[in-house]
């Protein structure tokens, strides 16, 4: 592949901000937590589905903010190194958060954090697939 070659690839297919993502799972995990209040009429759900939500978010945005930080590392093995590190400090944060959870949200809904947890973590697979729905192919170029 050429280099124009490459360049009209790209242009098709803009990368999505892993910033925008993290907009959008912050806007899922408020939705969330707000319907499991409006759905229950308590507000101990609204706050644990709101918790399950962060416990995504918070994570993830520091993994953003570590690899973002990372785009000078010129040598691979560094910018694989980096990536690990910054995946196993998201993950670890994440643990963390979920420990924690029963000390910072009075009368936890289980339920409703995990409900939080998992629907804004899908934002992940929605933000690919509305990615991948207006990809062109490349078989024009």
């Amino acid at each position: 592949m050429t280099h124009e070659e490459a360049q009209k690839i790209r242009a098709l297919n803009p990368a999505v901000s892993v910033w925008m993502v993290l907009a959008g799972q912050t806007v899922v995990g408020l939705l969330v937590a707000l319907l499991a209040w409006w759905l229950t009429g308590q507000s101990r759900m609204g706050w644990s589905a709101a918790y399950g939500a962060l416990a995504v978010v918070i994570p993830a945005a520091l993994f953003a903010r570590g690899l973002s930080r990372q785009k000078s590392v010129a040598h691979g093995n560094a910018a694989l190194l980096g990536f690990f590190v910054w995946e196993m400090v998201k993950i670890a944060l994440t643990v963390a958060m979920l420990l924690a959870a029963p000390r910072l949200i009075a009368d936890l809904s289980w339920l409703a954090l995990l409900a939080g947890f998992v629907v804004t973590m899908k934002v992940y697979w929605v933000a690919m697939w509305l990615r991948l729905a207006p990809a062109k192919s490349p078989k024009n170029i």
